[in-house]
């Protein structure tokens, strides 16, 4: 799956996939667990549509974005 960084995942917070991305690479989240309670990059803290469908309800989501790291396409 090719996912554009530019995409505003995490729409409450202006957060982007490429920022998002860089905060779980620089403090080495590996869950979405530890992304969801850590407060360097704020996510998934003010409405559910980042954790669960994704904002459009189209599965990009936060699980996505940490997959895509994980995986090094992101």
């Amino acid at each position: 799956m090719h996912l554009d960084p530019k995409r505003e995942i995490c729409v409450c917070n202006n957060l982007t996939a490429e920022e998002i991305a860089n905060c779980i690479k620089k403090h080495g989240y590996k869950t979405l667990q530890e992304l969801l309670e850590q407060s360097m990059c704020p996510v998934g803290d003010k409405c559910e549509s980042c954790k669960d469908e994704g904002y459009e309800n189209d599965g990009i989501n936060l699980p996505l974005v940490l997959s895509l790291v994980k995986q090094g396409k992101l």
